[in-house]
């Protein structure tokens, strides 16, 4: 495509979003960063009494930092571990306020695609630039065009459903109003008083499960009655609960203790092998849930749904993407990180060879471009907007050189952000490593 001079779009204004723009920036090239929401990383602050797994020292990105340090800012100690909200306020909006006018707030978009070209006709496509079709939040539509456009809108909105298959199970919907698809900040009173002296069934067997039932253990303390269903839909074994003292991720080791501990001192009540079919109400309210084998529990007040996120590609249904039919990412990348095959310790660092599509200057980068899997590393991702920044650039020497060494990992197992698949290997679906950042898990007080 010969339209340098258009601006890369960049969706999205996280972590990774905000990166692609500082590298785009430090190879001359004109960013736009499109974010839905009203502030930079409006995701990270759905969680922002999550506390991460990971650092300071390993949650921002090197261009960021060139960018930032002409504005007096300087990184907190990087042997600190920020939560959700601090990553927000002390990294992610500082860089978004350097970039000022480079970053759109309140701007969703509703579409991708080539200019003049639906995803059918092949004529003159390469030539034509990349249309980007937006809606601001007074309901203005307008038509952005674009060189190249990176897709870092993550999957935060589109949380996996109750359905063991994949769909919402049967009820689901009309009870929204009792299921959450989070974990939720036991420090706010409302949410307190929402779970305090009820049981609530929690769905899900990776970090986000552990932050639930810790909490929730915590809250039994002090509120008698408060009791947790935790529903599995494996088994429970010994490296269910991760890898504990042996984790060189000490605060990830420690929450999967947490959980245990809710489970043996009665706090919580393990269900393996469910498969959630159903959820109705009974006669006084409550909500029971039925599995495909038939069983049906004991009804509980509240639903805490944590069986991982998707990618929302419907905004890109006229491109021509090149994405694996079960994990809904990038064909080539897919090999690299399906959790039925790899672990979080085999899983490398890759760029814009493993992320490219059939439709030119099209990249989906960060948690989107693992689509199902929940191997992703925050260093991964600063690696892929760098590498792709670069072949963007015309640098194609430096877009296939691997620039990230990752830390050798720790021990995996139960530990990931989605519910793993049911034919992994015991330590599939970890994915952290130590000292590395694992977007939106959980830990302890909170994730990553």
């Amino acid at each position: 495509m010969n339209t340098p001079k258009l601006p890369v779009v960049v969706i999205g204004a996280g972590p990774i979003g905000l990166a692609a723009a500082a590298h785009l920036i430090e190879r001359g090239l004109e960013p736009l960063v499109l974010e839905a929401g009203p502030s930079a990383g409006s995701a990270v602050r759905g969680w922002v009494h999550v506390r991460l797994f990971s650092p300071w020292a390993e949650v921002t990105d090197p261009a960021a930092e060139k960018l930032l340090a002409p504005t007096g800012w300087v990184r907190p100690d990087g042997g600190t571990y920020p939560t959700g909200g601090d990553w927000a306020e002390r990294y992610l909006q500082p860089l978004a306020d350097t970039l000022g006018d480079k970053v759109r707030y309140g701007t969703t978009v509703t579409g991708v695609a080539r200019a003049g070209r639906d995803r059918i006709v092949d004529s003159g496509r390469d030539e034509q630039p990349l249309t980007v079709h937006i809606r601001t939040a007074d309901g203005h539509e307008e038509r952005i065009t674009a060189h190249a456009v990176i897709d870092a809108s993550g999957t935060w909105s589109t949380p996996s459903p109750l359905g063991a298959d994949g769909l919402p199970a049967l009820g689901e919907k009309s009870a929204a109003d009792r299921i959450a698809y989070g974990v939720p900040d036991l420090n706010d009173p409302a949410v307190r008083a929402r779970y305090a002296g009820r049981r609530t069934a929690v769905v899900g067997s990776g970090a986000s499960a552990f932050t639930a039932l810790a909490q929730l253990a915590d809250l039994a303390k002090d509120e008698p009655g408060t009791h947790a269903v935790w529903i599995l839909r494996r088994g429970l074994t010994g490296s269910t609960y991760g890898g504990g003292e042996a984790d060189q991720l000490p605060a990830r080791g420690a929450l999967g203790l947490r959980a245990k501990a809710a489970v043996e001192e009665g706090h919580a009540s393990a269900v393996t092998g469910f498969r959630t079919e159903s959820v109705e109400r009974d006669a006084d309210g409550r909500l029971v849930l039925s599995a495909e084998d038939g069983r049906r529990l004991d009804p509980v007040d509240e639903i805490i749904v944590l069986t991982g996120f998707r990618p929302d590609l419907s905004f890109l249904s006229e491109l021509r993407l090149g994405l694996d039919e079960r994990l809904q990412a990038p064909t080539a990348l897919a090999p690299l990180i399906d959790p039925n095959v790899h672990s979080c310790g085999t899983v490398y660092p890759h760029g814009v060879n493993e992320l490219s599509h059939p439709e030119q200057g099209v990249y989906l980068v960060g948690m989107k471009s693992y689509g199902r899997a929940p191997t992703f590393l925050a260093m991964t991702g600063y690696e892929q907007v760098r590498s792709i920044a670069a072949a963007i650039a015309g640098d194609r020497e430096s877009a296939e050189r691997v620039e990230l060494t990752l830390p050798e990992t720790g021990v995996c197992g139960g530990a990931g952000l989605f519910d793993e698949p049911e034919n992994a290997e015991q330590s599939s679906g970890c994915c952290a490593a130590p000292a590395t950042l694992q977007i939106g898990a959980p830990a302890p007080s909170g994730g990553c």
